[in-house]
């Protein structure tokens, strides 16, 4: 069994120390992710895609600013202890609403929607700014906002300024998602400035990784089926998870997602989690998998909440969902 680091971190630095947790599991395949996902790839190649609307409650007048919470040995947490039910389920114990975000406000990306945890009584809250793919709207990857955001994060969903913008464009626009919320929103009150991260699929999963190496300060990143142009990433500092799949044929996991993995040599932590018989839109899809993984992930090092580890470390059985997964453990 290796250590896991459980003390709270330090803020007082660009970076932060992280907690070592280690890996490596597979799993058979899961049959259900694999239809859906073939159904929307054969869509997604020819330009377009069938979106289903997330529902939220209407958007009801902001309360107060956020109550500072000092009953935690760790004043990032938010919310109960986690169980395999309450990471897993479609909602977490936040109650969560909308804001909309317009286009041509000057803000750096195309619009967006913001979703938020109404509870205010636990404090701020870290931000998740997210990226849909090449040719894919906003729509495609909505469902990650109330999934996040009622776990205990604000989060953005974005359309980018073009549909066709390539990953460095949109790292900037993620860039400038988190610069909107953290400055301008009608939320920023609830959002804790240095407790930033971001997502994306695809193309967006490529700018996530851009935009962690231009924002160092950023505190956990996760790709979803990611695609560039580059895998050199060793210069990258920000704890890192990237989710791939085992037969994604539009960003093989031997050209992008793996090498990007194995070149994240400077990463304090990093993971890497293989869909099994997945293909591309798998990640992006509304899945327990991805859910489960990417709120782990960014809980452990977004807010520092260690009653996150038990999903990581020990690493993920062998399942119908995970072919292969890494990660580091540098100090054994």
């Amino acid at each position: 069994m290796r250590h896991i680091h459980t003390g709270a971190r330090s803020r007082s630095s660009s970076h932060r120390a992280h907690s070592r947790i280690p890996s490596r599991t597979s799993g058979p395949a899961h049959s259900r992710i694999r239809s859906r996902a073939h159904g929307r790839l054969r869509l997604w190649t020819a330009a377009a895609a069938v979106i289903t609307a997330t529902v939220l409650v209407p958007q009801p007048a902001l309360a107060g600013p956020p109550q500072v919470r000092a009953d935690a040995a760790n004043p990032y947490e938010r919310g109960p202890d986690p169980t395999e039910e309450s990471i897993t389920a479609e909602r977490g114990p936040f109650a969560v609403q909308k804001v909309d975000v317009p286009a041509g406000s000057g803000q750096g990306f195309n619009r967006g929607t913001i979703t938020y945890p109404t509870d205010t009584s636990e404090g701020t809250f870290g931000a998740v700014a997210v990226s849909p793919g090449f040719v894919s709207p906003e729509a495609f990857i909505s469902w990650l906002g109330p999934r996040l955001a009622s776990q205990g994060f604000v989060v953005i969903t974005i359309d980018t300024n073009t549909p066709f913008d390539f990953p460095d464009a949109r790292a900037d626009q993620l860039l400038a998602a988190l610069d909107y919320l953290t400055t301008k929103s009608a939320v920023k009150d609830r959002i804790d400035p240095q407790r930033l991260a971001v997502m994306g699929h695809s193309m967006g999963g490529g700018a996530s990784l851009r935009a962690s190496a231009k924002r160092p300060q950023i505190q956990a990143a996760v790709p979803l089926a990611p695609w560039h142009t580059t895998s050199a990433w060793d210069q990258n500092k920000v704890p890192t998870m990237i989710i791939g799949a085992e037969s994604d044929f539009i960003a093989p996991v031997a050209m992008h997602a793996e090498p990007f993995y194995e070149n994240l040599k400077s990463a304090p932590e990093k993971a890497y989690l293989e869909m099994k018989g997945a293909d591309h839109m798998a990640p992006a899809l509304a899945n327990v998998t991805t859910a489960k993984y990417g709120i782990a992930w960014l809980k452990r090092f977004v807010d520092d909440d260690t009653r996150y580890d038990q999903f990581l470390c020990p690493p993920p059985k062998p399942s119908p969902a995970i072919g292969e997964y890494r990660d580091t453990c540098p100090n054994g």
